[in-house]
Formats: C-alpha cells, structure tokens, sequence
C-alpha cells in the first residue's frame, strides 16, 4: 500500500456543504476541485424539515452520486443541525465552500469564524469558475419553471429530472 494511509498518517478528509437543490454544474466543479486536493471528499446534503425543496433529500443524493461516482472520492450524506457536529462524527477538519462574488463573501466568513470557533474546523473558500460565477439552484429552478433552457447549467440528468419534476408540478 501506497500513500498517507501506508505512512500512518489519516486521509485528508473535506467537506463540501449544500441543499443541492438540484445540483448544479457550479457545485460540481467545486465538488471536483475539492476532490483533487484531498483523499476524501463529503458532500453533505442539508435536511430543512421547514422547507420544502424540489426535489427529496434522496432524490438530491442520488442525483450527486451519479454525478460524482467517476471521482472515485467523494461521499454523499444527507445532515440535519451544525454541520461541525457533522465534520467531528467524521474527523472531517476542513469545509470547502465556492465563492460566487463578494456578496458571498461576508455571509460565508460569518460562518466560517463560527464553526472555527466551535470546533476549530477549518474554511477553504474556492473562487467558483466565472463561467458559474451567477449560478444558483434557485436561479436554475427559476428560469426552467418557466420554460427556459437550463441545459448548460445542469448535468443531463439533473436536467432531466429537473422536466420530469417541473412537469408533474
């Protein structure tokens, strides 16, 4: 065996925080970004039992799965309360986080400095590609609501299930 795990150091272990909903090509290439710096990658999808998403917390799983299932690293979970309980269940000391502009910026170090403060977890922000750099779900459930062309913005099978929901609603 090769690697930290042969030299009895642990594996890098990150986290990439999110309700998903749906993924989105922005997210997916933090999630690769993430993937190529540590040995493994969480992606920890958010319950909100007082808000009702689009699509289910499993149908979101899945969807990530498949998606991410070539990296080889990465972990979908679904987590509910602090996500730094969360990153101590799983000895996880680092949040990855994109940065769409800068009014992400002073929302995200809040919370950045609150969980360093409650657990010492560590935040790696990522400046999202600028190609994404305006991507959000909501945008992204907007603009397919009304009948707009998501294609470039969504994996083909997020794409596809994002119709097949919007045409049940």
């Amino acid at each position: 065996m090769t690697g930290p795990e042969s030299e009895g150091s642990q594996l890098r272990r990150a986290v990439c925080p999110g309700s998903f909903d749906p993924i989105t090509n922005g997210h997916l290439d933090i999630i690769a970004r993430a993937s190529r710096l540590y040995d493994e990658v969480y992606v920890a999808v958010m319950i909100n039992k007082s808000k009702k998403g689009l699509f289910e917390v499993e149908e979101r799983i899945d969807l990530i799965r498949g998606e991410t299932a070539d990296f080889g690293n990465v972990r979908v979970e679904a987590f509910h309360g602090l996500l730094v309980d969360f990153c101590k269940q799983r000895e996880i000391p680092a949040i990855v986080k994109g940065l769409r502009a800068v009014s992400d910026f002073d929302y995200e170090l809040q919370m950045a400095q609150m969980n360093n403060g409650l657990s010492g977890v560590e935040t790696l922000f990522v400046p999202t590609n600028p190609t994404y750099s305006f991507l959000s779900s909501s945008l992204v459930k907007e603009v397919a609501a009304w009948g707009g062309d998501v294609s470039h913005l969504v994996p083909p099978a997020v794409l596809a299930a994002l119709g097949e929901r919007l045409r049940k609603a």
